[in-house]
């Protein structure tokens, strides 16, 4: 095995697990923590609701990410990174990075509402995922930028030989 294909499966494992994770954070902290936004605030009635709809709502672009990521490393390992698949799969993993980051923006003054009556930083946990997804966004539009020029010159050069 060599040094490329090995980080490539090191990467597909750290992807694996972070779709495990968000999974376990789906299961058991949205259900519990929609609850008990519910009772902090019982004469509003579709906060629970509003919470799922954004938790769960973001897990959708999440995995979705997730996925064109570990596309990406399969081409990687079939030697075809510089082809338009990879570009198209960084234009779908900062598009899902822009609809995770605009959902809790959007959300902001729901977490801000739930945030005014308990002690941790809900609000400071929703910036961060905020901004997180922006850097991924970013990362992704740079990388994609920077493989269609590669492509490019690579084409250009086909064509001069």
């Amino acid at each position: 095995m060599n040094g490329k294909r090995g980080s490539t499966i090191f990467l597909k494992v750290i992807i694996f697990l972070a779709g495990i994770a968000v999974l376990a954070l789906c299961i058991f902290f949205v259900p519990r923590f929609a609850n008990f936004a519910s009772k902090l605030y019982p004469n509003i009635a579709s906060l629970k609701f509003l919470i799922f709809i954004v938790m769960y709502g973001a897990a959708v672009p999440f995995y979705f990410g997730l996925y064109q990521a570990f596309n990406l490393l399969r081409y990687i390992d079939k030697n075809t990174a510089f082809s338009e698949l990879s570009v198209k799969a960084l234009k779908n993993i900062k598009s899902c990075a822009i609809t995770i980051s605009g959902l809790y923006v959007l959300s902001l003054p729901l977490f801000h509402v739930i945030a005014k009556k308990i002690d941790p930083p809900i609000g400071l946990m929703v910036i961060i995922i905020v901004f997180a997804s922006l850097v991924i966004a970013v990362f992704a539009a740079i990388l994609q930028r920077l493989l269609q020029e590669a492509i490019n010159i690579k084409s250009e050069n086909d064509l001069t030989v």
